[in-house]
This record gives C-alpha cells, sequence and structure tokens, in this order.
C-alpha cells in the first residue's frame, strides 16, 4: 500500500515538440524551489530539454501536486505526486491518531484500548483514503488541465 497517492499519464501532442516545450517555457517561472510564488504565468519549475519538473502557480494549492513528466517524439508521460513538503506535513496528520492512541494508552483503563486502536486505525484510514485522496485528485486535475491547455495535448490518458 502507497502512502501517498500518484498518478501516471501518457500523452499525445497536437503539435510539434519543441513548439510545445517552448510555449511551456513562456508558461513557466524557473525556480528551483517548488514553492508558491505571485507570479503571472502558469507554473514554476524546471524545464530541461524534453523533461520537466512543475508545480502550478496558484496561489495556496498550486504546490500541492508536483508534474514530473518526459516528452519525446511528441508522445509524453507526466507523474503526478504530492509535493515533498505537504507529504512531511500529511504524515504528522497521519500520526496523530498514533499519537492520541498512545495518551489513550496511559491515561485510561486497559479493557477500553481494543476500542481505542480501532477507532484510531479507522481515523488513519478516513485521514489517508477520504481527505488526501480526494484533495489529490482534486488539485492534480487542475494541474493537468494547465498542463493540457499549454501543451496543446491532443489524447490523454491514465496509465
Amino acid at each position: 500500500m502507497k502512502i501517498f497517492p500518484t498518478s501516471n499519464y501518457s500523452f499525445k501532442l497536437i503539435g510539434e515538440t519543441t513548439e510545445s516545450l517552448e510555449r511551456l517555457k513562456r508558461r513557466t517561472l524557473i525556480s528551483e524551489s517548488l514553492s508558491s510564488k505571485i507570479t503571472d504565468k502558469s507554473f514554476l519549475g524546471i524545464i530541461g530539454n524534453n523533461n520537466f519538473t512543475l508545480i502550478s502557480s496558484e496561489i495556496g494549492k498550486g504546490a500541492f501536486c508536483v508534474l514530473n513528466g518526459e516528452i519525446i517524439n511528441k508522445n509524453g508521460t507526466v507523474k503526478i505526486e504530492i509535493n515533498k513538503p505537504f507529504q512531511v506535513l500529511l504524515s504528522v496528520i497521519l500520526c496523530l491518531p498514533i499519537a492520541g492512541l498512545i495518551f489513550q494508552l496511559f491515561s485510561q483503563e486497559a479493557h477500553l484500548f481494543l476500542l481505542f486502536i480501532a477507532v484510531a486505525l479507522g481515523q488513519i484510514l478516513i485521514i489517508r483514503f477520504v481527505f488526501i485522496e480526494i484533495a489529490f485528485k482534486r488539485l492534480s486535475k487542475n494541474s493537468l488541465n494547465r498542463l493540457n491547455d499549454i501543451l496543446d495535448i491532443e489524447a490523454i490518458k491514465k496509465n
């Protein structure tokens, strides 16, 4: 089981690869750190010869997903994952039910401990498979739509 969700997509460009990458370079603020900044560009990140690492420039929620992609001969792939600082933050949030369980172990009677284990596991599952999954799907879809508009993608499919 993966702790954090990822998505892999493959796509086909309408135009030429170099033209699409130039358009992406014009719409990207080059930045080594993948953190939000106020800009009029669509993305922040690094663009190489035929690969890129980008985040959306939307303040507040754009940095949640990182797009790592590569374009070769009008065909490309993109992997969307949660940005590392958000993974650390979400890991701390996922550990809170365990911390509560340990606190309850020392402060309550032992016969209720099985109930507290079930509650803690339920909380961890809800955080991971409801809150994190919904946020990832929504924000990755927004980032993918922005990339689709800039690169003029003809067809995109999930791997």
